[in-house]
């Protein structure tokens, strides 16, 4: 598959029904998802390997996954009421993806390849750390998203746990007016992915 199919199958992902600010819920654009996808398909990352999509929301990554070959798919999420989209959009695409209910602390399945879009820490502070935690815990390649300002944090964050990113992909992130306390229409943000190894 090119990256360009992945790019118009993943635009046909169902969004968040009712995002919540707390837990910063934000859908990933097919045009980010599919990239940071692709590159690690073309890394050996994705294909008959076992994939976790921690903080899978709507379950773009995980299925993405499934679109190219992985080997089994798993998409945590906190929140039931993500994971009813999400599981409209298994059932859409016809994907061989478990997802599972629970905190982001009692995840348990290694996995190859963990792909993931924590909260940005806007809401709460150091809201992303469990997520890097259990991603390094659990897997040996990790693409992850965060606010291109933190990047010195991750790397210090990542060096501190013995691991390494390997590489930095940055992105205009086009945020829409989704919760009351947003005062414009869109903004646009440098978002950085990175790959931990």
């Amino acid at each position: 598959m090119k990256k360009k199919d992945l790019e118009i199958k993943l635009e046909d992902i169902l969004p968040f029904k009712e995002p919540s600010a707390a837990l910063e819920q934000y859908s990933t654009p097919s045009v980010i998802a599919s990239d940071i996808l692709f590159t690690a398909f073309c890394e050996g990352d994705v294909a008959d390997r076992v994939i976790n999509d921690l903080g899978c929301g709507t379950g773009i990554f995980a299925i993405g996954s499934y679109l190219l070959n992985a080997k089994k798919v798993y998409g945590y999420d906190v929140s039931r009421s993500a994971l009813d989209v999400a599981k409209i959009n298994v059932e859409r695409f016809n994907a061989d993806v478990e997802l599972i209910e629970c905190d982001i602390s009692d995840v348990k399945y290694r996995a190859d390849t963990t792909f993931m879009n924590p909260p940005f820490g806007c809401q709460m502070k150091r809201a992303d750390r469990p997520f890097l935690d259990k991603a390094m815990e659990l897997s040996s390649s990790i693409y992850s998203i965060h606010m291109e300002t933190t990047l010195p944090f991750v790397e210090a964050y990542v060096a501190s746990k013995g691991r390494e990113i390997v590489s930095r992909r940055t992105y205009k992130y086009n945020i829409p007016h989704t919760f009351t306390f947003h005062s414009r229409i869109k903004k646009s943000v440098d978002i950085v992915v990175v790959n931990i190894r």
